[in-house]
């Protein structure tokens, strides 16, 4: 399976879109995410880590 076909890839994108479109239009970062921009870090944030995870247990 490829990175375009894994659901898991493409929730991934769409998490990193929705939060880097929020932060352009806002001035919270990671660090200090404002109230709307926490949970689309949050939710970006764990799908890049279950996405990482996934690499990693398919490079074995």
């Amino acid at each position: 399976m490829t990175a375009r076909q894994s659901p898991l890839y493409t929730r991934y994108m769409a998490a990193f879109n929705e939060w880097t479109t929020h932060v352009t239009g806002c001035s919270c970062r990671a660090e200090a995410p404002c109230e709307v921009g926490a949970p689309l870090f949050e939710r970006f944030s764990r799908l890049q880590e279950a996405w990482n995870n996934h690499l990693t247990q398919h490079r074995r």
